[in-house]
This record gives C-alpha cells, structure tokens and sequence, in this order.
C-alpha cells in the first residue's frame, strides 16, 4: 500500500540548509524559553500533595479553589479528570502538616461545598522524592542518547550516520521542552515517558531511512552521496505518513478525549511525532551528508583491485 499513486522524487537534501535555518531558530527559541522561564514542573518533581476527589453531581471548580485558598493553600491546582464529577487537586508542599491532617482540611472543604464529596486518594511526595524522580528522569535520557550513538556507530560502521542520529534525537525532546516551557504546561513522569517514547519513534524512522541508505549505495556504489539519500528518503515516505497519520489519530484522540490527566503526555507525543517526522529527514540525513557520508564509510573498504572494478 502506497500513500502516493506514483513514486515521488523530492529534493530534499538541496533544501537542507534552509530546514537548517528553521531548526537553528526553533532550538534558540527553546532555550530561550527553557532558561528565562523554566518549565512549570509539576510534584513529582518539586514534591506536593496529590489528591483524587469525587462528588455526586458536577463538581464546581471555583468554589473548590477558592476554599483550598481560604483554607490557606497558595495556587492550588483544581481541575476535572475522567468526568465532571472526579476532580485532582495539586497542593504545594506543606511540612507543617501531616498526611492525614491535609486529607481533615480538604475533606472539610470540599464537604461544604457538597456533603456527598469523598477523597478517593491522596499522596504526599516530599522534596527529595521530588529531586530523586528529577535526577532520574536525567539519568534516563542520558544514557538513552549514548545507547543510541553506539548502536548505530556499530550498526552502520560510521559515526557520521550516529551523529545525524544523536542530533535528531537531541533535536525533538528540546522542541517538546521548548513548547511546555512556552506554554506553561504541567511537567511530570507522564511526560517523561512520553519523551522517552518520542526518541524510540524517531529513532525508529532514522533507522528505516539509514537502511534504506545502505540498500542504495549497495545497489551502486557510485551513486552520489546526495541522490542515494534523496532517493532513500522518497523510497520511505508513504511508509512515513501512513505511519505517521496513524499514529496521529490516536495521539488527538487522546488529547481532546483523554482530559487533563493525560494532557501532558498526549501533547508530548503530539509534539515529537511531528518534530520526529522532520528531524528524520532534514536532520539526521543531511549531517550525514554535510560530514561527507560515502558508500564506502557504510561497507566495509574492499582491497581486492578486481572485487572493487566489478562493483556497480
């Protein structure tokens, strides 16, 4: 099955340094973003009260709001997950008080606003959990791009192909940063995983793109560099975008029908799939070709005079 109905021919590396310029402003902006504004980090990372509430009839947001307010809680979080009627509340750290004396304070709230209101469940994660979870998260993704540039250096015998890898790995999470750092996007383990799971995706169209790369300059050897990865870019394209529609429908579908709880995640994956999509063809393809990929940097280099003038 084929996206196009006749095989495409696009240019792409000839457009490589324009992408180039695109990609430079969008990470200038993220860091920009990143550093002046930070990322609205939510308590499993900063440590906080985690409470799951639910009320016979709609719960009224506002009034829950502006009890926790009144009860002495600076810029409680109150929003709705699953249905109108169950309702997550995010409290700041309070080391004054106890689990169970929060759970007295917000139970006794949330009853005058209707005496049918019930906490489901409630978590106190401290500070250090918080930092704990944070360095992990790091760690993660650390050792996550260094698998990748040794997987791929020994895959495909070249580091300027691992190169191009690690970049449009690097390339996607600091776009998703960029946009919640923006747009003040809550930042917890959900969007961790979900980066996580940017980098395998991305990761996954480079390979299938570095494949096919190799497949040209086995088919001709002195194919030139440039037509071996525009050939081999268009050769994966309808796989990319049915793939990437696909994947696509349910990303949304999770973002406007999956409520507050699963906002960050789905926005993430909404984020790097398409970053993904683009960094695998003007990132990771074109370094390779700007570092001076060649076929013989992906085969082993023949000695034989006569195997090497019975090439194609």
């Amino acid at each position: 099955m084929e996206f196009f109905s006749k095989a495409s021919n696009f240019p792409f590396m000839a457009t490589r340094k324009l992408w180039y310029g695109l990609s430079i402003a969008l990470m200038v902006v993220s860091f920009a973003s990143f550093f002046a504004r930070g990322l609205n980090l939510a308590i499993d990372f900063t440590g906080g009260v985690s409470i799951e509430a639910s009320f016979p009839g709609t719960a009224n947001l506002d009034a829950i709001r502006t009890g926790l307010e009144h009860a002495g809680y600076t810029e409680p979080s109150v929003q709705n997950f699953g249905s109108s009627r169950e309702v997550a509340v995010r409290l700041p750290p309070d080391p004054n008080h106890s689990g169970a004396e929060i759970r007295a304070t917000v139970e006794a709230v949330m009853k005058q606003i209707d005496p049918g209101a019930t906490i489901e469940r409630l978590d106190v994660v401290g500070p250090q959990v918080g930092d704990e979870l944070r360095n992990s998260a790091i760690w993660a993704l650390s050792i996550t791009l260094v698998l990748v540039f040794l997987y791929i250096a020994l895959r495909f015998h070249t580091w300027r192909l691992s190169l191009g890898a690690i970049l449009a790995v690097l390339h996607d999470p600091i776009l998703v940063l960029g946009v919640f750092s923006l747009t003040a996007t809550p930042f917890d383990l959900a969007v961790v995983a979900a980066i996580l799971a940017v980098v395998g995706y991305s990761l996954n169209d480079t390979i299938i793109v570095f494949d096919r790369i190799r497949e040209r300059f086995e088919a001709n050897r002195r194919l030139a560099p440039a037509v071996a990865l525009d050939q081999s870019i268009n050769q994966t394209l309808s796989r990319t975008i049915m793939t990437k529609l696909v994947t696509l429908i349910v990303v949304v579908a999770l973002l406007f029908l999956g409520g507050p709880v699963l906002r960050g995640f789905s926005e993430a994956l909404l984020i790097g799939i398409l970053a993904g999509t683009y960094s695998s063809i003007y990132i990771s393809a074109s370094i390779a070709l700007d570092c001076g990929l060649k076929a013989e940097h992906v085969f082993p280099v023949v000695t034989d005079r006569k195997a090497t003038d019975s090439l194609p």
